[in-house]
Protein backbone atom coordinates (compact mmCIF):
# COMPACT_ATOMS: atom_id res chain seq x y z
CA UNK A 1 0.00 0.00 0.00
CA UNK A 2 1.60 3.27 -1.00
CA UNK A 3 0.75 6.29 0.96
CA UNK A 4 -0.07 9.67 -1.63
CA UNK A 5 1.35 12.62 -1.09
CA UNK A 6 -0.50 16.20 0.16
CA UNK A 7 -1.13 17.68 -3.31
CA UNK A 8 -4.34 19.22 -3.32
CA UNK A 9 -6.39 18.11 -6.15
CA UNK A 10 -8.45 20.40 -7.62
CA UNK A 11 -11.95 18.60 -8.14
CA UNK A 12 -12.80 20.31 -11.88
CA UNK A 13 -9.91 19.21 -13.32
CA UNK A 14 -9.75 16.82 -16.43
CA UNK A 15 -6.76 14.75 -14.15
CA UNK A 16 -9.37 14.87 -11.28
CA UNK A 17 -12.82 13.72 -12.64
CA UNK A 18 -10.15 10.96 -14.58
CA UNK A 19 -9.37 9.64 -11.19
CA UNK A 20 -13.21 9.57 -9.97
CA UNK A 21 -14.40 8.31 -13.02
CA UNK A 22 -11.62 5.12 -12.66
CA UNK A 23 -12.93 4.57 -8.77
CA UNK A 24 -16.58 4.20 -10.18
CA UNK A 25 -15.12 1.69 -12.88
CA UNK A 26 -13.01 0.35 -10.06
CA UNK A 27 -16.58 0.15 -7.62
CA UNK A 28 -18.74 -1.65 -11.25
CA UNK A 29 -16.15 -4.22 -11.71
CA UNK A 30 -17.06 -5.65 -8.37
CA UNK A 31 -20.20 -7.05 -9.50
CA UNK A 32 -18.25 -8.27 -12.62
CA UNK A 33 -16.13 -10.65 -9.98
CA UNK A 34 -19.42 -12.21 -8.12
CA UNK A 35 -18.49 -9.69 -5.17
CA UNK A 36 -20.92 -11.15 -2.05
CA UNK A 37 -23.16 -8.54 -0.43
CA UNK A 38 -20.22 -8.92 2.62
CA UNK A 39 -17.57 -7.56 0.08
CA UNK A 40 -19.96 -4.73 -0.97
CA UNK A 41 -20.32 -3.62 2.46
CA UNK A 42 -16.58 -3.53 3.39
CA UNK A 43 -15.82 -1.74 0.25
CA UNK A 44 -18.77 0.26 0.88
CA UNK A 45 -17.57 1.22 4.20
CA UNK A 46 -14.00 2.03 3.75
CA UNK A 47 -14.90 4.22 1.43
CA UNK A 48 -16.78 6.23 3.55
CA UNK A 49 -14.61 6.26 6.52
CA UNK A 50 -11.60 7.50 4.08
CA UNK A 51 -14.12 10.09 3.12
CA UNK A 52 -14.64 11.21 6.17
CA UNK A 53 -10.56 11.20 7.43
CA UNK A 54 -9.73 13.25 4.24
CA UNK A 55 -12.28 15.84 5.53
CA UNK A 56 -11.03 15.64 9.26
CA UNK A 57 -7.57 16.31 8.12
CA UNK A 58 -7.71 18.39 4.70
CA UNK A 59 -8.50 21.83 6.35
CA UNK A 60 -4.55 21.25 8.29
CA UNK A 61 -2.56 20.04 4.96
CA UNK A 62 -0.02 22.74 5.54
CA UNK A 63 0.67 21.98 9.06
CA UNK A 64 3.72 19.16 9.70
CA UNK A 65 1.75 16.28 11.87
CA UNK A 66 3.94 13.26 14.19
CA UNK A 67 1.73 9.96 14.73
CA UNK A 68 2.14 8.52 18.48
CA UNK A 69 1.54 5.17 19.11
CA UNK A 70 1.65 3.41 22.80
CA UNK A 71 -0.22 1.13 25.17
CA UNK A 72 -3.91 2.15 25.63
CA UNK A 73 -3.42 0.94 29.30
CA UNK A 74 -0.54 3.08 30.80
CA UNK A 75 -1.90 5.05 33.90
CA UNK A 76 -1.29 8.98 34.76
CA UNK A 77 0.96 8.41 36.94
CA UNK A 78 3.58 6.01 35.11
CA UNK A 79 6.95 7.72 34.27
CA UNK A 80 6.55 7.24 30.42
CA UNK A 81 2.45 8.67 31.04
CA UNK A 82 4.51 11.79 32.09
CA UNK A 83 7.40 11.59 29.07
CA UNK A 84 4.40 11.38 26.46
CA UNK A 85 2.61 14.75 27.92
CA UNK A 86 5.76 16.19 28.03
CA UNK A 87 6.74 15.08 24.49
CA UNK A 88 3.59 16.29 23.39
CA UNK A 89 4.02 19.35 24.75
CA UNK A 90 7.64 19.89 23.20
CA UNK A 91 6.37 19.05 19.71
CA UNK A 92 3.83 21.39 19.95
CA UNK A 93 5.69 24.41 20.46
CA UNK A 94 8.24 22.93 17.38
CA UNK A 95 5.09 23.53 15.55
CA UNK A 96 4.16 19.76 14.74
CA UNK A 97 0.36 19.08 15.30
CA UNK A 98 -0.01 15.25 17.33
CA UNK A 99 -1.81 12.24 16.03
CA UNK A 100 -3.02 9.57 18.24
CA UNK A 101 -5.20 6.81 18.36
CA UNK A 102 -7.61 8.63 20.96
CA UNK A 103 -7.88 6.55 23.42
CA UNK A 104 -6.55 6.15 26.73
CA UNK A 105 -3.05 5.74 28.29
CA UNK A 106 -0.36 7.04 25.65
CA UNK A 107 -2.82 8.58 23.36
CA UNK A 108 -4.63 10.63 26.01
CA UNK A 109 -1.42 11.61 27.69
CA UNK A 110 0.44 13.06 24.07
CA UNK A 111 -2.89 14.92 23.49
CA UNK A 112 -2.86 16.39 26.82
CA UNK A 113 0.90 17.86 26.11
CA UNK A 114 0.05 19.00 22.37
CA UNK A 115 -3.23 20.51 23.94
CA UNK A 116 -6.57 19.84 22.34
CA UNK A 117 -5.98 22.73 19.35
CA UNK A 118 -3.04 20.89 18.27
CA UNK A 119 -4.47 17.08 18.36
CA UNK A 120 -5.94 14.66 16.01
CA UNK A 121 -8.01 11.62 17.61
CA UNK A 122 -7.96 8.49 14.75
CA UNK A 123 -10.28 5.95 16.77
CA UNK A 124 -10.86 2.96 16.15
CA UNK A 125 -14.70 1.28 17.21
CA UNK A 126 -13.90 -2.00 20.08
CA UNK A 127 -16.24 -3.66 22.02
CA UNK A 128 -14.43 -2.30 25.23
CA UNK A 129 -13.12 0.94 23.29
CA UNK A 130 -15.81 3.09 21.43
CA UNK A 131 -15.13 6.70 22.92
CA UNK A 132 -12.02 9.01 22.43
CA UNK A 133 -10.34 10.71 25.37
CA UNK A 134 -11.87 13.95 26.95
CA UNK A 135 -9.05 16.02 25.96
CA UNK A 136 -10.30 15.52 22.03
CA UNK A 137 -13.97 14.08 22.69
CA UNK A 138 -16.61 16.39 20.45
CA UNK A 139 -13.90 17.67 18.51
CA UNK A 140 -13.83 18.19 14.70
CA UNK A 141 -10.30 16.99 14.35
CA UNK A 142 -11.60 13.19 15.06
CA UNK A 143 -12.19 10.22 12.83
CA UNK A 144 -13.84 7.08 13.64
CA UNK A 145 -13.18 3.47 11.85
CA UNK A 146 -14.83 0.54 11.84
CA UNK A 147 -11.24 -1.35 10.28
CA UNK A 148 -7.73 -0.99 11.46
CA UNK A 149 -5.90 -0.72 8.15
CA UNK A 150 -8.14 2.25 7.25
CA UNK A 151 -7.52 3.46 10.28
CA UNK A 152 -3.38 2.70 10.18
CA UNK A 153 -3.47 4.71 6.77
CA UNK A 154 -4.41 8.40 8.34
CA UNK A 155 -1.53 7.15 10.67
CA UNK A 156 1.01 7.10 8.01
CA UNK A 157 -0.33 9.24 5.52
CA UNK A 158 -0.76 12.42 7.22
CA UNK A 159 2.57 12.08 9.59
CA UNK A 160 6.09 13.07 9.21
CA UNK A 161 7.25 11.69 11.78
CA UNK A 162 5.89 8.87 14.13
CA UNK A 163 6.93 8.33 17.94
CA UNK A 164 6.47 5.14 19.72
CA UNK A 165 6.24 4.35 23.44
CA UNK A 166 5.77 1.18 25.31
CA UNK A 167 2.97 -0.53 24.25
CA UNK A 168 1.65 -4.34 23.16
CA UNK A 169 0.49 -5.97 20.46
CA UNK A 170 -1.09 -2.84 19.06
CA UNK A 171 1.80 -0.75 19.44
CA UNK A 172 4.44 -3.44 18.62
CA UNK A 173 1.86 -4.04 14.99
CA UNK A 174 2.30 -0.43 14.05
CA UNK A 175 5.69 -0.38 14.71
CA UNK A 176 6.78 -2.76 12.29
CA UNK A 177 4.58 -1.68 10.24
CA UNK A 178 6.08 1.82 10.25
CA UNK A 179 9.41 0.45 9.81
CA UNK A 180 8.47 -2.29 6.94
CA UNK A 181 6.60 0.69 4.79
CA UNK A 182 9.48 3.19 5.22
CA UNK A 183 12.34 0.16 4.58
CA UNK A 184 11.02 -0.79 1.30
CA UNK A 185 10.03 3.14 0.15
CA UNK A 186 5.91 2.70 0.66
CA UNK A 187 6.06 5.42 3.00
CA UNK A 188 7.53 8.68 2.54
CA UNK A 189 11.32 9.11 4.74
CA UNK A 190 10.46 10.13 8.21
CA UNK A 191 12.26 10.01 11.62
CA UNK A 192 10.68 7.49 13.35
CA UNK A 193 11.61 7.12 17.30
CA UNK A 194 11.27 4.93 20.05
CA UNK A 195 10.78 6.77 23.60
CA UNK A 196 10.65 5.84 27.65
CA UNK A 197 11.52 6.83 30.57
CA UNK A 198 14.99 6.77 32.01
CA UNK A 199 15.79 3.39 33.75
CA UNK A 200 13.12 1.45 31.24
CA UNK A 201 14.40 -1.43 29.62
CA UNK A 202 11.64 -1.86 27.23
CA UNK A 203 12.84 -0.52 24.08
CA UNK A 204 17.05 -1.72 24.18
CA UNK A 205 15.56 -5.43 24.85
CA UNK A 206 13.73 -4.76 21.96
CA UNK A 207 16.76 -3.58 20.01
CA UNK A 208 18.78 -6.42 21.18
CA UNK A 209 15.92 -8.53 19.59
CA UNK A 210 16.24 -6.96 16.36
CA UNK A 211 19.97 -7.09 16.68
CA UNK A 212 20.14 -10.59 17.46
CA UNK A 213 17.67 -12.67 15.91
CA UNK A 214 16.70 -10.47 12.59
CA UNK A 215 20.13 -8.64 11.86
CA UNK A 216 22.26 -11.34 12.78
CA UNK A 217 20.21 -13.88 11.22
CA UNK A 218 20.52 -11.81 7.24
CA UNK A 219 16.93 -10.92 7.86
CA UNK A 220 17.44 -7.32 7.80
CA UNK A 221 20.73 -5.24 6.95
CA UNK A 222 22.63 -3.00 8.68
CA UNK A 223 21.60 0.01 7.22
CA UNK A 224 17.86 -0.72 8.28
CA UNK A 225 18.98 -0.11 11.37
CA UNK A 226 19.57 4.01 11.03
CA UNK A 227 15.25 4.18 10.22
CA UNK A 228 14.81 4.60 13.88
CA UNK A 229 16.13 5.83 17.44
CA UNK A 230 15.86 4.74 20.67
CA UNK A 231 16.18 7.68 23.16
CA UNK A 232 14.84 8.56 26.98
CA UNK A 233 15.37 11.61 26.25
CA UNK A 234 12.93 14.14 25.53
CA UNK A 235 15.34 17.16 23.96
CA UNK A 236 17.23 14.10 21.55
CA UNK A 237 13.96 12.83 20.79
CA UNK A 238 12.42 16.11 19.83
CA UNK A 239 16.05 17.11 17.81
CA UNK A 240 15.82 14.11 16.29
CA UNK A 241 12.16 14.72 14.42
CA UNK A 242 13.05 18.10 13.80
CA UNK A 243 16.49 18.09 12.58
CA UNK A 244 15.18 15.50 9.83
CA UNK A 245 13.74 18.61 7.94
CA UNK A 246 16.92 20.75 8.90
CA UNK A 247 17.45 20.84 5.04
CA UNK A 248 15.74 17.81 4.00
CA UNK A 249 11.65 19.23 2.68
CA UNK A 250 10.50 16.25 1.27
CA UNK A 251 10.50 13.80 -1.22
CA UNK A 252 8.84 12.81 -4.69
CA UNK A 253 9.44 10.69 -7.78
CA UNK A 254 9.93 12.37 -11.42
CA UNK A 255 9.59 9.71 -13.81
CA UNK A 256 12.47 7.16 -12.71
CA UNK A 257 14.61 9.57 -10.82
CA UNK A 258 14.08 10.30 -6.99
CA UNK A 259 13.56 14.08 -5.85
CA UNK A 260 14.19 15.23 -2.94
CA UNK A 261 13.41 18.91 -2.29
CA UNK A 262 15.75 20.81 -0.30
CA UNK A 263 14.98 24.02 2.15
CA UNK A 264 19.00 24.86 1.46
CA UNK A 265 20.91 24.62 -1.99
CA UNK A 266 24.17 22.25 -1.50
CA UNK A 267 27.67 23.58 -2.04
CA UNK A 268 29.28 21.95 -5.03
CA UNK A 269 31.27 19.93 -3.09
CA UNK A 270 29.31 18.63 -0.85
CA UNK A 271 27.39 17.30 -3.57
CA UNK A 272 30.72 15.91 -5.28
CA UNK A 273 31.05 14.20 -1.70
CA UNK A 274 27.57 12.97 -1.68
CA UNK A 275 28.90 11.17 -5.32
CA UNK A 276 31.85 9.97 -4.11
CA UNK A 277 30.34 8.48 -0.65
CA UNK A 278 26.97 7.34 -1.72
CA UNK A 279 27.26 6.06 -5.15
CA UNK A 280 26.19 2.49 -4.27
CA UNK A 281 22.40 3.47 -4.32
CA UNK A 282 22.85 4.80 -8.11
CA UNK A 283 20.94 2.27 -10.36
CA UNK A 284 22.68 4.78 -12.74
CA UNK A 285 24.33 8.48 -13.48
CA UNK A 286 25.11 10.84 -10.86
CA UNK A 287 23.58 12.98 -7.97
CA UNK A 288 22.93 16.41 -9.53
CA UNK A 289 21.23 19.33 -7.72
CA UNK A 290 18.89 21.38 -10.24
CA UNK A 291 15.77 23.42 -9.93
CA UNK A 292 12.20 21.93 -10.66
CA UNK A 293 11.43 19.46 -13.10
CA UNK A 294 8.30 21.00 -15.36
CA UNK A 295 6.15 18.29 -14.22
CA UNK A 296 6.48 19.44 -10.31
CA UNK A 297 4.32 22.86 -11.63
CA UNK A 298 1.19 20.52 -9.88
CA UNK A 299 2.71 20.79 -6.33
CA UNK A 300 3.51 24.81 -6.02
CA UNK A 301 4.46 25.61 -2.63
CA UNK A 302 7.76 23.78 -3.17
CA UNK A 303 8.01 25.12 -6.53
CA UNK A 304 11.15 27.38 -5.69
CA UNK A 305 13.07 24.71 -3.79
CA UNK A 306 16.57 23.38 -4.89
CA UNK A 307 16.62 19.73 -5.86
CA UNK A 308 19.02 16.88 -5.68
CA UNK A 309 17.87 14.01 -7.99
CA UNK A 310 19.18 11.44 -8.98
CA UNK A 311 18.41 7.53 -10.43
CA UNK A 312 17.84 5.56 -7.42
CA UNK A 313 18.17 1.92 -6.81
CA UNK A 314 14.52 1.48 -5.08
CA UNK A 315 15.93 -0.52 -2.78
CA UNK A 316 18.71 1.17 -0.46
CA UNK A 317 16.22 2.93 2.14
CA UNK A 318 18.47 2.60 5.03
CA UNK A 319 20.89 4.25 2.59
CA UNK A 320 18.65 6.75 2.08
CA UNK A 321 18.06 7.70 5.44
CA UNK A 322 21.96 7.88 5.42
CA UNK A 323 21.66 10.40 2.82
CA UNK A 324 19.31 12.56 3.92
CA UNK A 325 21.11 12.43 7.23
CA UNK A 326 24.51 13.50 5.36
CA UNK A 327 22.08 16.74 3.98
CA UNK A 328 21.05 17.49 6.96
CA UNK A 329 24.61 18.01 9.05
CA UNK A 330 26.06 19.62 5.39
Amino acid sequence: MEYPDKRQLDPTTKRAKKLLAECVDAANALLDHEATVGDLKIVRTVLREMAAGFRVFAPYADRHKITVFGSARTLPEDADYKLAVDFGRRMAEAGFMVISGGGPGIMQACLEGARRENSFGVGIELPFEQSVNAVIAGDTKVAMFKYFFTRKLFFLKEAEAVALFPGGFGTQDEGYETLTLVQTGKAQPMPIVCLESPGGSYWRSWESFVRKDLLDNGLISEQDLCLFKISDDIGEAVDEVTGFYRVYNSSRWVRNRLVLRLHHKLADEVVEQINDQFSDILKKGRFEQRQAFSIERDDPHVWNLPRLAFHFDRHQFGRLRQLIDYINRA
